[in-house]
């Protein structure tokens, strides 16, 4: 199942969000899931009594979340969803075309960002005239980052003060769906209850200064991140994984569209190269701490998956005014985001 926040184009301003999903894989129709909710359990009361994905209105997936409920019940809505005449009079139907998406998960409680692909992180110490550190092999790494900051599809991005080297990094996102604790690595990947595109914004400029004092990322990171345009469900992915690896072989790819229209292809890589898989990433991040329901990971960015590392033999700059980065995971959809300039407090 593919699903995430809805609402429509021309919709007031502060409208909420909805939640939708994919009424089927490949189809051109969403589902409003409260809509066929409602007329489930108008078909069969008993539900709302059986069930408490039944008994209460759905409205976001935080919510969902805070009621104790993991994102695969939603799929027990699609299966059971029965059409009313034609998509444009059937009001649980919704037209993608005119249809906004949001952030798939509105407040995570806490977002850690791993660093799990080889050719990034070689690429990163090089240019400090190092080597990987040995304990990289060994141990999945993360940093904590901002979740005040978070952007959904299409909302405007900008560098932050003082910097001139914006940059995006190409990476993937889980969503852990059930609280969890000391998980071991062969079962943590059970907590996940989705994949989405993740865009970790970075200045590098900032960074370059901040990183020499050796405490982790500051105001570098600090300032931005994209998520979207969707979940999806682990079970969408399963056939695309390839035994011994650490995750599915999908493509990753990033294209930047420049303020005259002009796109230029920026890097290219699969998810089954990185070294470190989501279940050793999560039972790094649950060694002695509680994982919340709605938390995010991230996966680090894919092998060429920033400017930072490919610019030179591509772009030829840093990301500026006017640009659209668009980051595309096979499955998982593409995240589009524009860069502005630095809107005036």
């Amino acid at each position: 199942m593919k699903g995430g926040h809805v609402r429509e184009t021309h919709a007031p301003a502060g409208a909420p969000w909805r939640l939708a999903a994919a009424r089927r894989w490949d189809a051109g129709e969403w589902l409003d899931l409260e809509v066929v909710r409602r007329r489930l359990v108008s078909a069969d009361p008993r539900r709302a009594h059986n069930s408490i994905l039944f008994r209460q209105p759905l409205t976001t997936l935080d919510d969902l979340l805070v009621r104790g409920l993991r994102i695969e019940v939603l799929a027990e809505l699609v299966e059971g969803f029965e059409p009313r005449g034609a998509p444009e009079d059937d009001d649980a139907v919704l037209d993608p075309a005119d249809l906004v998406f949001g952030r798939p998960i509105l407040q995570p409680p806490a977002f850690r960002d791993f660093y799990a692909f080889e050719r990034h992180v070689r690429t990163m110490w090089e240019r400090r005239g190092g080597e990987i550190p040995e304990a990289w092999y060994r141990l999945p790494i993360f940093y904590i980052s901002n979740t005040s900051e978070l952007r959904g599809p299409g909302e405007p991005v900008w560098a932050p003060r003082g910097s001139q080297e914006l940059d995006f990094e190409l990476e993937v996102g889980a969503i852990v769906d059930t609280p969890a604790v000391d998980l071991a690595e062969e079962h943590a990947e059970a907590v996940i209850g989705g994949y989405f595109v993740l865009n970790d914004w970075s200045a590098r400029d900032l960074q370059r200064d901040e990183t020499t004092v050796r405490l982790g990322p500051a105001k570098g990171k600090d300032f931005a991140a994209s998520i979207g345009p969707w979940i999806v469900t682990p079970d969408e992915l399963a056939d695309a994984r390839v035994e011994g690896s650490t995750g599915p072989d999908l493509a990753m790819s990033a294209s930047v569209q420049d303020a005259a229209g002009s796109v230029t292809a920026i890097s290219r890589g699969t998810w089954a190269s990185a070294q470190h898989s989501f279940g050793a990433m999560l039972a790094r991040a649950s060694a002695d701490v509680h994982l919340r329901a709605g938390e995010i990971v991230g996966s680090g960015t894919v092998g060429g998956g920033c400017l930072l590392e490919v610019k030179d033999e591509t772009l030829g700059r840093w990301l500026a005014p006017g640009d659209v980065v668009r980051l595309s995971i096979e499955r998982l959809g593409v995240l589009e985001s524009p860069v502005i300039e630095r809107p005036g407090r």
